[in-house]
């Protein structure tokens, strides 16, 4: 009864960091889709942590594996709004969860008549989980490096160490003829101690980060204005206009700023085939870690490719309007400015832009026609 105890209380307070975590973002008005998807993923947690503890009404079973068997899938979908700062939800997304509660309803349904289907079914539905926890620690290695979030970069790894030995735990269980964890277990109170380690972090994660920084356009800070004048002089086009995050509290080397939009709109350094994080840093001849809060805190990104393809983005629009690299193939002029293939540069470019490349010369060069035929023609004598 004592470790019964010690169960139900970590369960009991892992529950009340969730509804906490769920309260506190409600307050702040949620409307991106991973604070929803945060939410939904806390609201499961406090679900399965309520729903696995010991005394747990078996009658209940019926209903409550087949939900909590989507929780992976849940979880791969918050990781990729965490980690991706490029994903966008779609519908498919939630019907996929869908058909994985689906699926368990039929596999638990199905176990009193049909128990070796079910079983196989169970069996599959582990695999599934799988997938969906080593997907989801994939999406934490793809864009670990590019992150320049430092709190988002501690925690996540963290966070997702937990999480993913919770859900191979509990898609384990389906080998074992359970397409889940059976509730009251053995193996109870470990789960227990590892649902109160990942509330903790996620609740680390939300009461620490501090709001967002207000972000404009202005110059001032990274450049003096002689000094952009010499880049227009030097390159012949006018300097990059970083996103600047004002704020009292952000301590960056204004020097380190200054190299930096030197780097980037002087020498074009983004055009580097493979330009990491790392090798910028030694050019500037500065710890990564100096780099990373310069441009992040000083320039407001989130993440070090958004920060290069908008330089690269604005190298190709100008070459992209230009009559004179009209028979110039847009594969070239993606990889002049700095991506590695048409299909990255297309993406960005029309995120950024809103049109494709191809529609956004067709546009650019009719205007530059247009405008050519209508210049009167200055008389010689």
């Amino acid at each position: 009864m004592g470790l019964t105890a010690i169960d139900l209380g970590l369960r009991g307070a892992t529950s009340g960091v969730f509804l906490l975590i769920i309260l506190a973002t409600l307050l702040r008005r949620p409307t991106s889709q991973q604070a929803l998807l945060g939410m939904a993923m806390s609201a499961g947690g406090v679900f399965y942590a309520i729903a696995t503890a010991p005394f747990f009404p078996k009658s209940s079973w019926w209903w409550v594996l087949p939900i909590l068997s989507g929780q992976p899938a849940m979880f791969w979908l918050w990781a990729r709004a965490a980690f991706d700062d490029d994903f966008v939800l779609r519908r498919w997304h939630g019907a996929l969860w869908l058909g994985i509660v689906a699926l368990g309803f039929a596999i638990t349904l199905g176990w009193f008549y049909w128990p070796a289907l079910a079983g196989a079914g169970g069996r599959g539905l582990a695999l599934v989980n799988l997938a969906f926890a080593l997907a989801a620690a994939g999406q934490t290695v793809k864009t670990w490096r590019a992150d320049l979030v430092a709190r988002r970069r501690r925690l996540r790894l963290a966070i997702l160490a937990v999480n993913v030995g919770l859900i191979v735990t509990l898609a384990g269980a389906g080998f074992a003829a359970m397409p889940v964890g059976v509730p009251g277990a053995p193996g109870s109170i470990p789960v227990a101690v590892g649902l109160f380690v990942v509330a903790m972090l996620a609740g680390l994660g939300i009461f620490a980060i501090q709001p967002a920084l207000s972000v404009n356009d202005a110059t001032a800070a990274i450049a003096p204005s002689e000094e952009r004048g010499v880049n227009r002089a030097q390159t012949g086009r006018a300097a990059v206009k970083p996103r600047v995050a004002v704020d009292p509290r952000v301590a960056v080397d204004p020097t380190l700023l200054r190299r930096l939009d030197h780097l980037m709109n002087v020498e074009r350094t983004y055009r580097q085939e493979g330009l990491a994080i790392g090798a910028l840093a030694a050019r500037l001849d500065v710890p990564e870690h100096r780099l990373r809060q310069a441009i992040n805190e000083g320039l407001g990104y989130r993440n070090f490719n958004a920060f290069l393809n908008r330089y690269r983005i604005e190298d190709a629009r100008l070459a992209l309007s230009d009559s004179t690299q009209r028979e110039v193939p847009v594969l070239t002029i993606a990889m002049d400015a700095g991506f590695q293939s048409i299909g990255p540069f297309n993406r960005a470019f029309k995120a950024e832009t809103g049109v494709t490349p191809t529609e956004f010369r067709r546009e650019a060069l009719s205007r530059a026609d247009t405008a050519d035929i209508g210049e009167p023609r200055q008389e010689i004598g």
